[in-house]
Formats: C-alpha cells, structure tokens, sequence
C-alpha cells in the first residue's frame, strides 16, 4: 500500500540505520558559514549525458604531501576538479568527523540557487565508498526535502540528473525537511535500498515557511565521504578500493575508453536499480576509467 510520512530528527529513517541531526557546528560557524562559503568555494557546472545538471557544484578533498587525493566516481560526464579542503569546509569537516567516529576525505559541495534546482532519484555509488563507512550531508541556507523511496526494478536506466516526477512520492516513502545547520547521516543499508532525491519546490515564496526562505531560498549542500580510490597528482595513475591496483604499488595507468567507460556506467545503473547490488559481483575487480566518454559521444 502507497505511504507517504515526513520524519526528522529522532526518527529511524531509511532502513534505520540513518538520522538525521541538529545544530551540527556551533552558531558562531553556522551564522557564517553561508556566506563565507559561497566566496570561497570555486564554483563550476558539471555534465551528464551533454546537459548541464540543475546545480553548481565543487569538489574537496584530502591532499596528500606527495600529491595525491581522493576520487569519487560517478554518473557525470567529466567530474570537476578536486581542490584541498578550503578553510570553512575543513571547520565543519571536522566537526562532521568527530560525530561519525570515522574520517571524512572528500566532499561533493552543491549550490541549489533557487526552488528550481534539484537532483532526482538516485543511489550514492559505492565503489569508492569505503565498504561500512556512512555518507553524510550537511544542509546550510535554506531548508529543501529529501526524499527516500524504496527502489524499484523500473528506475534502472533512469538519469539522476533527468525531471522528477510530478505528483506525490511513490509508494514507502520518506520525506525528511533538512533545515540550516542540519545533517543527514545515510548508513550502507538505506543507500542500497532506497533512493533519494530533492525535487524541484515551484510554490511561490507566500507559501514557503520561513526556514524554506532562509537566506532568499539558496541552499548549500556538503556530501562528505570516506573513499577509498586515489590518483596521484598528475592523475595519469589510479588505486585503492575501486581500481584494478588496490594499492598504491600496484597502480596502473588511467584508463580513457569506451569499452571501460560503459562497463561501469552499466555497474551503476545496477546499483541504482537494485536493492540487493553484490558489490563484489560488480565492482571488486576495480575499474580504472576515470572520465565517461560513451559512442553517443564520439
């Protein structure tokens, strides 16, 4: 039967293994944070399949002395560059890993400039994730609604980047309000059996709360991560948890290819579209690609 709760701090969300909490940084970060971060972040456009996904978004990592950083791979046509942690986004890094007791080394930072930016329905891809380590967004500005909806065989092939549906969530859903200085810790279980998505909000501003108007209704979004995948400085090598070389002795050369590329862009999909994806089926054998180039690129 189809059902729809809004839950929020306290709750078990997804499979219970996630939560959401509040007032994560102290106020005098919080107060701050918006603002110092939307100059200090290097801002840039991402692609997927040739189209301009509805956001801005920025990569930060941990960079090691030799160089070498951190990579998360997924459906994008060509990831931004990485850049260190600036100095705001280090300050709530740090303050994230002391209440997840596990190290954070990477950061997917998204502007949502107005109601009409969004994400849809999609699964956090795992190869580089480190297998057991929880995903954790941190919501700054305005307040947007993450949903969480049980997959579906239907949504394999379905572009995290394509229109939402219009209409209601689907059948088991979860909506979750993230207000200011909120974060959302997704465990491995609800990452694999749910998606999530923020969905356009095209409500005129009368009708939006004072938590949705918040700082003119822009929004900051940090997913930080702990990966597991690296390349070195010059990015012609790959190793770790989701390459062939799982350690850095045995780092091969990066792969640029159409067969590579599509194989593992259909490893996602699976994943996406699965609630029980074998990651060792599908991932250990690690792949090297690194940017996605498809025939219908060519």
């Amino acid at each position: 039967m189809s059902h729809s709760q809004t839950l929020g701090a306290g709750d078990a969300l997804g499979t219970g293994d996630s939560y959401l909490s509040l007032d994560v940084v102290p106020p005098e970060l919080a107060n701050v944070a918006f603002d110092r971060m939307r100059d200090e972040v290097r801002w840039d456009v991402m692609h997927h399949r040739g189209g301009e996904v509805p956001r801005l978004v920025a990569v930060q990592g941990e960079v090691g002395a030799d160089g070498s950083f951190p990579i998360y791979r997924h459906p994008s046509d060509e990831s931004p560059p990485l850049n260190s942690f600036s100095p705001t986004v280090d300050l709530i890094r740090q303050h994230v890993q002391k209440l997840l007791n596990h190290p954070v080394n990477h950061v997917l930072i998204q502007f949502y400039r107005t109601g009409e930016d969004y994400i849809s329905d999609h699964s956090d891809k795992t190869i580089d994730v480190v297998r057991g380590s929880n995903i954790v967004n941190v919501s700054l500005g305005a307040q947007r609604t993450m949903t969480l909806r049980l997959k579906k065989p239907r949504t394999q092939g379905r572009s995290s980047d394509s229109p939402p549906p219009d209409g209601p969530p689907g059948p088991a859903a979860q909506r979750i309000p993230l207000p200011h200085n909120s974060m959302f810790v997704m465990g491995p279980e609800t990452n694999s059996k749910w998606l999530h998505r923020i969905s356009r909000d095209k409500r005129f501003i009368t009708l939006k709360s004072p938590a949705e108007r918040f700082q003119e209704g822009e929004r900051i979004s940090l997913t930080f991560r702990h990966i597991g995948t690296f390349l070195n400085a010059e990015q012609t090598l790959i190793w770790g948890q989701g390459a062939v070389g799982k350690t850095k002795e045995a780092a091969r050369p990066v792969v640029h290819g159409v067969k590579e590329s599509e194989a593992l862009i259909c490893a996602f999909g699976t994943e996406n579209a699965m609630s029980d994806f074998n990651w060792d089926e599908h991932y250990s054998m690690g792949f090297d690609v690194v940017n996605f180039t498809t025939k219908e690129d060519e």
